[in-house]
């Protein structure tokens, strides 16, 4: 009898800390510095998603580390539903790879829902002599070591993928990193690299400018901000995607049935005309689903570039 008394108050409990729920600020936890790309979307989705939810969601930069403070700083929170963490690729699926970590992001987050995902573009000068992803590994071919593709920086997404399109392709190419998607643009603009796997929303106005030629987009099919830019897969490597993506995840222990509101109300967020219009002039587009689906592909992601930071003897620096 007792343990029938107790089952009932503790779904009791839970039903009305659901029907409470949110009766406070919530927190959006980004990883990086305020004016970046996490942090962009993260206050795009937060005023709708407040709106919806009759309370503020405000956003949290624990920049440093990768990602990797902001990681550490939401698996240590409560899991109440008042903290919520817009993660990048690198934080869930490389960082474990390159340092040893107080948590397993695979277990001691729970997913919620994808937000974005869009590729990077590989841009050249326009002094390199190509007009094709082709073209260009025909030359890194011809000449070992000479041409250099720059990053953001070591286990930036835009590392991996070109990373990734050495080792499908068998070429040479020297990696240069930057602090920082701007520095890395900077130097492109200014000839001290060829080549640079860049995010569309950097590099798009610059090859409208003329001042790069864009070869190749690195997702799974075509930018529909940049459709006439055929993929690396077309372009002779199938198989080949390297996304930048954002996902949002909670603390593990977070009660599914709060999950399932954040779920809701973050997917309707996100499938709203507003948010749309606001990610579109960024040049990116929401991909909500469900929690099972970022599950999946968060391993996913881990597991393809765990081998290739292992293949590339990527080190952090």
């Amino acid at each position: 009898m007792k343990r029938i008394v107790l089952f009932g108050a503790l779904v009791l409990s839970s039903g009305v800390c659901l029907a409470q729920y949110p009766n406070k600020a919530i927190t959006s936890v980004v990883g990086f510095a305020p004016g970046g790309g996490t942090d962009t979307v993260s206050r795009i989705i937060a005023k709708t998603l407040g709106d919806q939810l009759g309370q503020q969601v405000l956003t949290d930069n624990r920049a440093g580390a990768g990602g990797n403070i902001a990681t550490d700083f939401v698996v240590r929170s409560a899991p109440d539903g008042y903290t919520i963490y817009l993660a990048n690729v690198g934080a869930i699926a490389v960082n474990p790879h390159l340092l040893p970590l107080q948590y397993d992001p695979l277990k001691d987050l729970a997913p919620i829902t994808m937000a974005v995902v869009f590729p990077n573009l590989v841009v050249i000068q326009p002094t390199v002599p190509a007009n094709t992803l082709a073209e260009f590994i025909k030359l890194a071919r011809e000449n070992p070591g000479k041409y250099t593709y720059g990053s953001s920086g070591i286990g930036g997404a835009g590392h991996l993928a070109g990373e990734l399109l050495k080792m499908m392709a068998k070429v040479d190419i020297t990696h240069v990193p930057f602090k920082g998607g701007g520095p890395a643009m900077t130097a492109m603009l200014g000839g001290q690299i060829h080549s640079y796997f860049a995010t569309p929303v950097a590099a798009g106005p610059h090859v409208k400018a003329g001042k790069v030629k864009a070869l190749a987009t690195t997702g799974p099919k075509r930018d529909p901000f940049m459709a006439d830019v055929p993929t690396v897969a077309e372009s002779g490597y199938p198989g080949y995607q390297a996304t930048n993506w954002y996902g949002y995840y909670a603390p593990a222990k977070t009660p599914k049935e709060i999950l399932e509101r954040l779920n809701k109300e973050i997917v309707k967020a996100l499938n709203s005309a507003e948010v749309k219009e606001l990610l579109a002039k960024q040049g990116l587009e929401a991909a909500p689903g469900t929690p099972e689906e970022l599950a999946k592909f968060s391993k996913a992601e881990w597991e393809t570039w765990g081998k290739v930071v292992k293949e590339a003897n990527i080190k952090a620096q």
